[in-house]
């Protein structure tokens, strides 16, 4: 597990060979209507956790945040947070405090490097909900390699529920099974993964297994 230091040593090195910079984009506003207020004082610890808010604000956060780091962070830091090198690899900056004040700290203020920004100041512009939903979305990612082995059942299952066959109770059982022993990069208790995201959605009165398994194809194809 990368500490915050290091995290913090990886910012500089690889911002100053940063070929693509950020301060060209202009940040694009995150719809945060649906989640909790947390004031106007800036907090130096994620206020979106589930064990803070509960379970559906928290996956209210995650799927916020997926959308605000897609349209913000992308670019630099890699799709579904996976970087390619470019820029510092967020997965991997630890889901406690001490992570929490460096990431808010960068999302904030910005990074400027002999007068080049590399990172825009993203703080007034989308505001404190947006930053913490976008922290929870990062620091739920799958560790690398963590669907490898139950990648082939994945698609088994990602088949069955495709194909309209299955019993969708034991398949939703099998897949908070799997979920469950997913490891995030940051710490954190819970992986928003494919396997995650398809239990939910067979899940409750209306069930879909159509979007379950698109969420799988979604997911796996991401992880390769």
């Amino acid at each position: 597990m990368m500490n915050v230091g290091n995290v913090s040593v990886l910012a500089l090195c690889l911002s100053a060979g940063m070929a693509l910079a950020h301060g060209d984009v202009a940040p694009q506003p995150v719809d945060t209507d649906a989640l909790p207020e947390v004031g106007e004082e800036w907090l130096i610890e994620n206020p979106y956790r589930e064990e803070a808010v509960g379970l559906e604000a928290w996956q209210a956060a995650i799927e916020i945040g997926d959308s605000g780091y897609n349209q913000n962070c992308a670019r630099c830091h890699g799709l579904g947070a996976v970087s390619g090198g470019l820029a510092p690899d967020l997965r991997y900056l630890e889901a406690e405090e001490y992570g929490d004040e460096w990431y808010v700290e960068r999302f904030r203020y910005g990074y400027t490097q002999n007068g080049i920004t590399k990172m825009p100041e993203f703080g007034e512009l989308l505001g404190q909900k947006a930053a913490w939903a976008i922290r929870t979305y990062i620091e739920t990612r799958p560790d690398d390699g963590a669907l490898e082995e139950v990648t082939p059942r994945l698609k088994e299952i990602r088949d069955e529920l495709g194909g309209g066959s299955g019993d969708l109770e034991a398949l939703k059982v099998e897949l908070e099974e799997i979920a469950g022993q997913i490891e995030t990069a940051s710490g954190a208790p819970v992986a928003d993964s494919a396997a995650y995201r398809a239990a939910n959605l067979i899940s409750g009165d209306s069930p879909d297994a159509v979007a379950a398994a698109e969420a799988l194809t979604i997911g796996l194809s991401a992880a390769e």
